[in-house]
């Protein structure tokens, strides 16, 4: 299950300032810059007049450490070296961004924490000791944490608060949720930020009433119950619907991602916001102005 917000940095109304920003330059460090998400970010960086890669990490595996970001995303060469090493990679940037594994959020966490470096992490899967470290980190630097970066996703999941609120649980719900055959984790950290959504707005824990499987005689619907159903296939970048179905009408809100780049521009926005925010645990609904 996502972590709930955790503690925040002081101050709703854009978060008090921890320290003065003395350059329009955002200096971009990607962690994980040899995966899917990693070559979309830098894509959406180049749409940006005033930021720059700054650093990028691999895995200590990867074909391309050492070599210019270049060799892995194609282009023009960009004088930044792929590195194995975190806190490498995050040295004097103004931020950084993580769309690496679970198993690499501490480590990468670490190195943030050492160089005060802001870190925005949209890796999903986190078991809760791993969460544990997010929230410990957000102590002492600003984490921006979110299980989808799209701007349309996190709108989508305050809709699903909001309906949920309103309909009560005379509406049964059903969260569908489609990706590529190589996702490792289901259902995805979205579907799953959707279903705390309308737990949120029931006024409910997800842990209650979540119903992850349904197989042979399984008997009437659990009432207040919240289904979750997946599929794997294809190439399929990420769809998700919740349907709200009463007596007589169904709602369904649905959110379709058709090119990597919409995960990519929400990531850079996020970084662009959290520069010279306090430390403290932030999400996309903290960017978008929606966080109570």
């Amino acid at each position: 299950m996502p972590p709930s917000p955790g503690r925040r940095g002081e101050g709703r109304e854009g978060a008090r300032r921890e320290h003065i920003v003395t350059s329009n330059l955002l200096r971009v460090s990607v962690l994980g810059i040899s995966g899917r998400m990693g070559k979309a970010l830098l894509a959406a960086l180049d749409e940006i007049s005033n930021a720059q890669l700054s650093g990028a990490s691999a895995s200590a595996a990867s074909q391309w450490l050492g070599k210019d970001v270049s060799a892995c995303a194609a282009g023009s060469p960009r004088n930044v070296s792929i590195t194995a090493d975190p806190a490498s990679a995050v040295k004097g940037a103004t931020v950084a961004v993580d769309f690496t594994l679970p198993a690499a959020t501490v480590t990468n966490l670490r190195a943030c924490v050492a160089a005060r470096c802001p870190l925005v992490i949209g890796t999903t899967g986190h078991d809760a000791a791993t969460l544990a470290e997010v929230e410990r980190a957000a102590r002492e630097i600003p984490v921006l944490l979110s299980a989808n970066m799209s701007l349309g996703v996190n709108l989508l999941l305050k809709l699903a608060e909001l309906t949920a609120r309103a309909l009560g649980e005379n509406y049964d719900v059903e969260i569908f949720e489609a990706h590529h055959r190589n996702k490792k984790d289901a259902p995805s950290g979205t579907a799953l930020a959707l279903g705390n959504s309308v737990a949120l707005g029931r006024g409910v824990a997800l842990a209650d009433v979540a119903d992850y499987a349904r197989h042979g005689q399984t008997g009437a619907r659990r009432p207040g119950a919240i289904g979750f159903s997946v599929f794997r296939g294809g190439d399929v970048i990420g769809d998700h619907t919740v349907t709200f179905a009463g007596s007589g009408e169904r709602i369904e809100l649905t959110h379709r991602a058709s090119d990597r780049l919409t995960f990519a521009r929400g990531a850079v926005r996020a970084a662009q916001w959290i520069v010279g925010r306090a430390p403290g645990l932030y999400s996309m609904q903290d960017v978008l102005g929606l966080s109570p």
